[in-house]
């Protein structure tokens, strides 16, 4: 499982802006960002190289930022990969509360985040053949900063 950066912000303009610029300054970068909305208040949801270093930033800052675990699963880029993850998960009965995906430039697959409400979910793939990934490969751990 990785880490992601969640961030609640209050839906008005630049406060995303505000927001990505005081993670540029401290040197964090994106790998990916999800942004859902409400009428008052956004979730930001953020995979960075340095989440703790990111969440003590924008704490530091002032925004509510929190860490969740998520699976990062690497998904072949073909018609149905995503489909395959899915069904693994549905045959044993994990709920997917939410999912994202990004593409790094040349690879020759997506890595999608899913957010799960089962334990077991990171096995359950890994034993499908799932290419379920840690940290290491999106991100150096940081819990030191």
């Amino acid at each position: 499982m990785i880490e992601q950066l969640s961030v609640f912000l209050e839906n008005k303009p630049g406060h995303l802006a505000e927001m990505t610029r005081t993670l540029a300054d401290a040197g964090v970068n994106l790998r990916a960002l999800m942004v859902a909305d409400t009428a008052d208040f956004g979730v930001v949801r953020i995979i960075c190289d340095r989440p703790h270093r990111a969440k003590k930033v924008l704490d530091d800052a002032g925004f509510g930022a929190s860490l969740t675990r998520v699976i990062a699963v690497e998904i072949p880029d073909r018609p149905g990969g995503l489909a395959d993850v899915l069904e693994v998960l549905k045959e044993a009965q994990v709920n997917v509360e939410y999912a994202y995906a990004f593409v790094e430039p040349g690879a020759a697959a997506a890595v999608d985040i899913f957010k799960v409400d089962d334990a077991r979910a990171p096995a359950v793939l890994e034993a499908a053949g799932m290419s379920v990934i840690g940290p290491e490969k999106l991100y150096e751990p940081d819990d030191s900063d």
